[in-house]
């Protein structure tokens, strides 16, 4: 079950959220330096994390499953954020060079479809990175905030959905050392105690980051592989009308 986009929005205005934010912020930074010219796409709730690929990307915007609901973002600027089912999201085939996954894939109700959709939409190369929360870790258990909701996932199973969803496994990470108590020193201190446990500690940690690539190879002497079929268009953002797949076996 999902929680509310509301919710989560509550708790990255918190002080502790904002805390979180930033350390993981970074480590996003680290798998994806350089966005220059890439379509950079949000999946769940991943908008805290967003807005520093705003001025290299050639475009950024988040989908929200429509069981979470949504709001709008950002604040300051044109809509970027649109609502859509699991198993049907408006995006063109092969159209986004990079997704960030966040606070998604441990609440999906329709995860094979959910993921048979991201790899539909990520362009051949394209990135997805998933950030789930970690089953051996504090935060797993932490209800009050948004790491401790939905299913909890170890590596290797997170590692075996994806695998089994056509997915290439390129990098797996750790993040979120910080114990999750809202006391003043140790949020002063989380980046020294995120070094630290990333070099002394890596099972303790609050969330797993793995890094996926869409991977497509040529067959010869075989029909080109069949597009997902889109036909009807769904109006994004205020603006222009993005597709949306229908089962019907053709585009249009």
């Amino acid at each position: 079950m999902y929680s509310s986009a509301y919710d989560f929005k509550a708790f990255y205005t918190s002080r502790i959220g904002r805390v979180v934010r930033r350390i993981v912020q970074e480590r996003v930074r680290e798998f994806w330096s350089d966005v220059h010219g890439l379509r950079v796409m949000g999946y769940g709730y991943p908008v805290p994390y967003m807005r520093m690929f705003m001025e290299e990307a050639e475009r950024i915007f988040t989908i929200m499953p429509a069981a979470q609901g949504a709001h709008v973002w950002p604040h300051d600027g044109k809509n970027l954020v649109a609502v859509s089912e699991e198993s049907a999201i408006p995006i063109e085939t092969s159209s986004v060079d990079r997704i960030l996954m966040m606070h998604a894939l441990e609440f999906s109700e329709q995860l094979p479809h959910n993921l048979c959709e991201l790899y539909r939409i990520l362009k051949p190369n394209g990135r997805l990175l998933v950030v789930v929360p970690n089953r051996a870790g504090m935060w797993a258990h932490a209800e009050w905030s948004p790491m401790g909701q939905g299913t909890p996932y170890s590596v290797a199973q997170l590692s075996h959905y994806l695998r089994d969803h056509k997915f290439i496994q390129e990098r797996v990470e750790e993040a979120l050392f910080m114990p999750p108590y809202k006391s003043s020193l140790l949020m002063k201190s989380a980046r020294t105690v995120e070094g630290l446990g990333k070099t002394f500690l890596p099972f303790v940690a609050g969330l797993h980051m793995v890094e996926v690539s869409k991977q497509v190879y040529a067959r010869p002497n075989t029909p080109s592989g069949n597009k997902a079929p889109v036909t009807r268009g769904v109006r994004l953002f205020g603006g222009k009308v993005g597709p949306v797949p229908d089962g019907a076996g053709r585009i249009k």
